[in-house]
């Protein structure tokens, strides 16, 4: 009996039935993608569109605020006729609906390099609040006013150094209502340090102004000279000490009789000095001699006697040069004032400080408006 005959298929082969033509088949990532979109729930779909919806509406709103600030800066920089364009940033949120209201809830500005007359502020810094907007929607708004404006302005010693001591005097904080200037002045060919105090105070409701006092010019180991009325003319601790010990400069000046009474020596006892030796030495000998040298004023010597001041060791030139300086123009180089700026209408200062970095003072005001609107003001 024959068994019977198997066949066998190369495995590479498929039936007819097995073979699928390339249009039926479904690629198995696409099922699986739309099945998985199938699977989301209909609430979800929903809160995605609304979060899409809501940040692009943000987008929107924050692309407007932006647009509406640095249109903001153009207008303030020309019609306050500012040098550099001022920084504004416009609180609340959302901007368009604030907009359609006609009211702002605030804005702050920062205007830098503000010219006040001679100086040039810093900064100025103002946070206005409850601000109506005037003009026809959807053209664009022509003006604005505030409720309230609060802030402050800054007058920095950096920029005072700059522009009144001309690299020759610095100011710097004395205590909160002063500033103290220092600085160095060529006089008949030798530096004279100067040294003076700028007392802070309020001028009006929209400056501020400054009185000098204290006011001297410093001619190291020589003489020390203090402009005004009387004016004063004064050793240097180091030239008196060394006349009290050089006999013929200290006769010299015990010949001048305004001198010797300012040092306390009677006409007759100065006179018996000037060739006793013993006489000379008990009045240089007495306490607080050299003190009383440096408290002794020479001005009329310069004028009068140019002779005296070359044999106790002062220039003639010098001194003369000291004394023609006038109070007026030295208290120039040190005193300071400032304004307001006249187009910025309706701010008053207050509370004026002197701190480290310059000196500071309180804006305030109400009613500021901005714009050509007719009902701002402006």
């Amino acid at each position: 009996m024959r068994s019977p005959v198997r066949m066998f298929l190369p495995l590479s082969r498929q039936s007819p039935q097995s073979v699928q033509s390339p249009q039926s088949v479904t690629p198995e990532p696409q099922r699986k993608v739309h099945r998985g979109l199938a699977r989301i729930p209909r609430t979800t779909k929903v809160a995605i569109g609304v979060l899409l919806g809501a940040m692009l509406l943000v987008l929107v709103d924050r692309c407007a605020v932006m647009y509406a600030e640095k249109r903001a800066e153009r207008t303030l920089q020309h019609k306050l006729g500012l040098a550099a364009a001022p920084k504004v940033n416009i609180h609340g949120f959302p901007f368009l609906t604030q907009v359609l209201g006609k009211h702002l809830d605030g804005v702050d500005v920062t205007v830098p390099d503000v010219a006040a007359g001679r100086v040039t502020l810093a900064r100025v810094r103002a946070e206005a609040t409850g601000i109506r907007l005037f003009g026809d929607l959807p053209l664009p708004l022509d003006g604005a006013k505030a409720a309230q404006v609060d802030g402050d302005v800054l007058l920095a010693f950096d920029d005072l150094n700059r522009e009144l001591g001309a690299s020759q005097v610095t100011f710097r904080v004395l205590d909160r209502a002063s500033v103290r200037a220092e600085g160095v002045l060529p006089v008949a060919g030798r530096q004279a340090r100067i040294h003076a105090v700028a007392h802070i105070r309020r001028d009006g409701d929209r400056g501020v102004a400054t009185s000098v006092s204290d006011m001297r010019l410093d001619v190291p180991g020589i003489a020390t000279y203090r402009p005004g009325r009387p004016a004063r003319l004064r050793l240097h601790p180091e030239a008196a000490e060394r006349i009290s010990r050089d006999k013929k400069k200290t006769r010299a000046l015990l010949a001048v009789e305004s001198v010797a009474r300012q040092l306390g020596v009677a006409p007759k006892a100065a006179e018996q000095a000037l060739w006793d030796d013993k006489q000379l030495r008990r009045i240089t000998g007495r306490p607080g001699f050299t003190d009383r040298l440096t408290r002794a004023n020479l001005v009329d010597l310069v004028a009068d006697r140019p002779e005296t001041l070359e044999q106790v060791g002062v220039d003639p030139v010098l001194a003369r040069a000291l004394v023609r300086l006038r109070a007026q123009d030295l208290t120039e180089r040190v005193a300071f004032s400032f304004q307001l700026p006249k187009q910025v209408k309706g701010l008053r200062l207050r509370n004026i400080t002197v701190e480290r970095e310059g000196i500071r003072a309180d804006l305030t005001g109400a009613g500021l408006a901005v714009g050509a609107g007719r009902h701002s003001g402006g």
